[in-house]
């Protein structure tokens, strides 16, 4: 399998504008801008630990909230994953990391399977960090597991600093998805459907 795993995605609505463009076989490069600093820093680190190229920047009405923001960023993340994957042959499909950040241990496991899942068990001890809200960090990671057609788990097994578990989950959801997107040497899809296509 040689063919590029690159993609582009935009979406405009009245309360957002998101465009995302996804390499699945870079170096971790990343420009992301969405105007909510706190996200951008964990989109960042998601780029840089999944070692995806990508491009996310976005207009929302973050004057109301960062809901739409966040769960629009996750909508075109997926969708980009998607398309950037095909017919997912000849990858591994599936994904798992524990990660620590000081006092926080936090697990993420990934299926490809064609199916959106999300499981997210992470009590966030602070409902904000500066201004943003905690709440829609589930959100996110809701809108990409739905649009990326892709089984989710996430839990929290230790901790207690708010930044410092949100900043695990990101990494444990990105090195989760390097584990599953990357190729195996197989030409086939590695499911005995034949297909991972729900």
């Amino acid at each position: 399998m040689s063919e590029s795993r690159v993609t582009y995605v935009t979406r405009k609505t009245a309360e957002t504008e998101i465009n995302c463009s996804l390499n699945l076989d870079g170096d971790g490069v990343y420009w992301v801008t969405t105007g909510a600093p706190f996200f951008d820093h964990m989109l960042q680190q998601f780029a840089k630990h999944a070692s995806f190229d990508m491009e996310l920047t976005g207009r929302g009405d973050l004057a109301v909230d960062g809901h739409h923001t966040a769960e629009d960023a996750g909508l075109c993340l997926g969708q980009a994953l998607k398309k950037a994957l095909g017919e997912k042959a000849g990858i591994t499909r599936y994904g798992q990391a524990i990660i620590p950040m000081d006092d926080a241990l936090v697990m993420a496991a990934v299926d490809l399977s064609g199916r959106g899942y999300l499981a997210f068990d992470v009590p966030m001890p602070a409902t904000r960090i500066g201004d943003f809200d905690t709440e829609v960090v589930e959100e996110f990671m809701r809108a990409l597991a739905t649009n990326g057609e892709f089984n989710l788990h996430i839990r929290l097994l230790n901790g207690k600093n708010t930044h410092h578990i949100i900043e695990a989950v990101f990494k444990a959801l990105a090195r989760s998805l390097k584990m599953a997107v990357a190729r195996d040497g197989s030409d086939g899809v590695p499911s005995t459907k034949g297909t991972l296509e729900g």
